[in-house]
């Protein structure tokens, strides 16, 4: 069966509203870009627009994804309200970073004055209305007819495995222990949550991702499930322009047993972070 037909369609059949959202965030990531270069301030350790520019970019990757999965769906109010939404909440949320970089403060878990707090239960509320409205794109996109279905499988395993890696977000703003203890002596902590799982964020990280080199890192598993829905559609591409003609049940084969490992890669990274455990000592430890 030849699929070349069902490449990803030209942008214009995509969703304008997801497609303009997502330039935005790319220009924003620019912009941060611009940031690190003229700005030499650290935040918690790492470059004071580090952050903004890597949300940027993570944001209109995956604005330009759903744009190219929903674009085989038919257009109804409720797709069209989702799009929306999502594409302007990431752009605010993206905003909102960028302005804490500019204050040299925290984004994320900073609850140090009463507009930090604001902002920062601004941008939970804001992801948590993406990930619901995502859950709901998963839905309708499972429902709907696909004449390509390992591409439609592709994308359904990715943004599913998607969907729990963005859950692992709900776990990073839990309070660590020593944020516990002091609330219960009547303390006032800077920040509640953290990124990693037995020490403070800040320490020494791995260059670009910032990913802890001392403890657990819950961003790893969230990096790994948030981009299995580029991972997989850009790997059945891959698979039909190095290899040509193919059945949908080749195909399907192939995307089963990467997604396996994927969800394994996701499982293990959530495992290593929850016990406290860098990422490259388990590297070191499993070779």
């Amino acid at each position: 069966m030849n699929h070349t037909s069902n490449m990803p369609a030209a942008l214009s059949t995509w969703s304008p509203w997801l497609v303009r959202t997502g330039a935005i965030s790319a220009a924003l990531c620019a912009m941060s870009l611009v940031g690190l270069l003229i700005d030499d301030r650290v935040i918690a350790g790492a470059p004071a627009w580090l952050k903004p520019a890597k949300f940027g970019a993570s944001g209109a990757v995956f604005l330009w994804s759903m744009a190219w999965m929903t674009q085989e769906l038919r257009s109804t109010r409720v797709l069209r309200m989702s799009e929306a939404l999502i594409g302007s909440i990431l752009v605010a949320e993206i905003l909102v970073i960028m302005v804490q970089a500019g204050r040299g403060r925290l984004s994320h878990f900073n609850v140090d004055t009463p507009l930090d707090s604001t902002l920062f239960a601004a941008m939970g509320v804001g992801i948590a209305t993406v990930w619901v409205l995502t859950m709901l794109v998963f839905a309708l996109h499972v429902r709907a007819p696909h004449t390509d279905r390992p591409l439609a499988f592709a994308f359904q395993a990715g943004l599913l495995l998607h969907i729990v890696g963005a859950g692992v977000g709900w776990v990073m703003t839990q309070p660590r222990p020593q944020q516990l203890d002091a609330m219960q002596r009547g303390a006032h902590p800077f920040v509640v949550g953290a990124h990693t799982t037995g020490g403070q964020d800040g320490g020494p990280g791995l260059p670009l991702t910032r990913w802890s080199r001392e403890h657990g890192d819950l961003r790893v598993p969230h990096f790994v499930g948030m981009h299995a829905l580029q991972l997989l559609p850009l790997l059945l591409l891959g698979v039909r322009a190095a290899r040509g003609r193919r059945t949908d049940r080749q195909e399907l084969v192939v995307l089963g047993a990467v997604g396996g490992v994927a969800y394994l890669l996701f499982a293990g990274a959530l495992w290593q972070a929850l016990h406290d455990y860098p990422l490259l000592r388990m590297a070191g430890a499993i070779t």
